[in-house]
């Protein structure tokens, strides 16, 4: 599956959306971001049951600075609405397959009752 291009009009409807969304917060000018991104697209082509979503952090810089992105390329990994995963750095490919392998592993029944159970608390 091509990567979706994502812009405020569409983020939240994209990464709300159900299944796993991994949003590539990059910029042209980055190196890192540079030699990412066709790892990011490579898995793209894999995985056509998850959404890989890019965010262009000097066109889109609302976005970048509601996630507080502070060092690009930053990977965000979202499932079912839930950020499970937010880190920046440039992945190499095994590294971005294990980590799609251990969101997929998540059960996202126990994610829900801890945020529950932390939104009652407070």
């Amino acid at each position: 599956m091509a990567t979706v291009t994502l812009t405020k009009d569409n983020f939240e409807e994209v990464v709300n959306s159900d299944g796993m969304v991994l949003v590539d917060f990059w910029a042209a000018w980055c190196g890192p971001c540079r030699m990412f991104a066709p790892v990011f697209e490579g898995a793209a082509d894999r995985h056509d049951d998850i959404v890989f979503g890019k965010v262009d952090t000097e066109d889109q810089t609302e976005l970048a600075q509601a996630f507080g992105i502070q060092s690009i390329p930053t990977l965000m990994a979202v499932r079912d609405g839930v950020v499970l995963y937010a880190q920046p750095g440039a992945l190499p490919e095994q590294s971005l397959e294990e980590l799609i392998g251990k969101l997929r592993e998540v059960d996202m029944d126990q994610v829900r009752a801890e945020i529950a159970k932390q939104q009652q608390a407070e």
